[in-house]
């Protein structure tokens, strides 16, 4: 099962593709938007880091990132992913939440709008049991929309330091959402 395009009220979310380049450059390039996950990113990583993206898609049928548009221009992208299982393949019926925008798109609500839609798409077209969803626990802004669309918080723990520079602060939190939960709200 390929990635749907999928809509929102404000958002077009397309599957990532390679023709997405340049979007990936110029948020990973942004100080401020990769400040809690490792910091900016050059040209040559972000390529890098769309590519991975691109085959992680691959390890789960209809998972992986979208590039999000309103009004037709960038505004960031959105990802339901396989959960990293310690190298194993994917958790069977969870999925993985994350969005990353554009400083100008910040505090529109629309992280929350696109990430509701995912969760949607998620639980009623894929099936998924379970979505969960990590942040840095210091990135408040994160937080907060993971509990705005129904994640409640599960556990803290302490990230793998391995791409993070020294001295970056590695805790992080979990959150997440049933099915049960989600058909219980809506």
């Amino acid at each position: 099962m390929s990635q749907p395009i999928l809509r929102t009220e404000r958002i077009h979310l397309v599957p990532l593709s390679v023709e997405h380049l340049k979007h990936q450059i110029e948020l990973d390039a942004d100080p401020d938007v990769m400040r809690y996950v490792g910091g900016a990113l050059t040209p040559e990583q972000a390529e890098q880091a769309l590519r991975e993206g691109l085959a992680d898609a691959e390890r789960g049928p209809g998972l992986g990132y979208w590039a999000g548009f309103v009004e037709g221009s960038f505004a960031g992208y959105w990802i339901l992913r396989p959960p990293d299982s310690d190298g194993q393949d994917p958790m069977e019926g969870q999925g993985e939440l994350g969005y990353r925008l554009l400083k100008r798109y910040w505090r529109q609500g629309l992280a929350k709008e696109g990430s509701r839609e995912l969760l949607r798409y998620g639980f009623e077209d894929l099936g998924l049991t379970r979505i969960m969803a990590m942040a840095a626990a210091a990135n408040e802004a994160s937080r907060a929309t993971m509990a705005s669309v129904g994640l409640h918080h599960v556990r803290d723990f302490t990230a793998d330091a391995g791409h993070f520079p020294p001295g970056t602060d590695l805790r992080g939190v979990e959150y997440a959402l049933t099915r049960g939960q989600w058909n219980a709200r809506n």
